[in-house]
């Protein structure tokens, strides 16, 4: 069944009204900025609210006239542009936050498997050293991992990334490319991509479409 979203949002500048179904693999979305890429983004999260529209992931309705389920229920995984650390957090307790907050944590068994889940992906994206590091004392390209494993340690049944390579180095960029297309090809979570980035498109898109004035063009 996979990923379907219609959504219609006025925005200031013009109205979003876009519709669109994949299966699986890494969706990109392309368009200059401004074209109602991340507004895209918001509504599926749950961070904005389409003025109408649908929005589910295989059989679970995330919104539609009836329904709006909130961001926390959505099981989505989100990594910004800025990555949106916690600064005043460890990388361990910026990992740990997500899965804090689900029902099993307070399982202790399930909880275990939680915590044990967490040390994988921080080993799979190497920053266990960086575990007891704050943000403000760790590069962009760790940064930029750090954000990826928080993301997926919450095992999501999507995951939305907004230009998540776009502060990155040329040398970062390639060693996160590899460790991007490793955890496609492993993980296997539906994944919408927001790039500007030509090579990044031919990269990891097994499905693309561009955006211009808040349509599909």
């Amino acid at each position: 069944m996979g990923m379907y979203f219609k959504i219609k949002k006025k925005l200031a500048q013009f109205q979003t009204d876009v519709e669109y179904s994949f299966d699986k693999g890494v969706l990109v979305i392309q368009g200059e900025s401004g074209a109602g890429k991340t507004t895209v983004l918001n509504c599926i999260s749950g961070l904005k609210t389409p003025d109408e529209g649908e929005i589910r992931i295989d059989d679970m309705v995330l919104f539609n006239e009836k329904t709006n389920i909130p961001v926390k229920n959505r099981r989505i995984g989100y990594l910004f542009q800025d990555y949106a650390l916690f600064p005043n957090m460890t990388v361990e307790k910026n990992i740990l936050y997500g899965i804090k907050n689900k029902p099993e944590y307070r399982d202790r068994a399930k909880r275990k498997e939680l915590l044990d889940y967490a040390g994988y992906m921080m080993e799979t994206f190497r920053i266990s050293h960086l575990k007891k590091r704050y943000p403000a004392n760790i590069s962009g390209g760790e940064k930029q991992r750090v954000a990826l494993a928080r993301a997926i340690v919450t095992r999501p049944r999507l995951l939305l990334l907004d230009e998540p390579f776009s502060a990155l180095d040329a040398r970062t960029k390639e060693t996160v490319y590899e460790e991007f297309f490793s955890f496609k090809a492993s993980l296997g979570i539906p994944t919408i991509l927001i790039t500007h980035d030509p090579r990044e498109s031919e990269l990891f898109a097994d499905d693309r479409i561009v955006m211009k004035d808040g349509k599909i063009m």
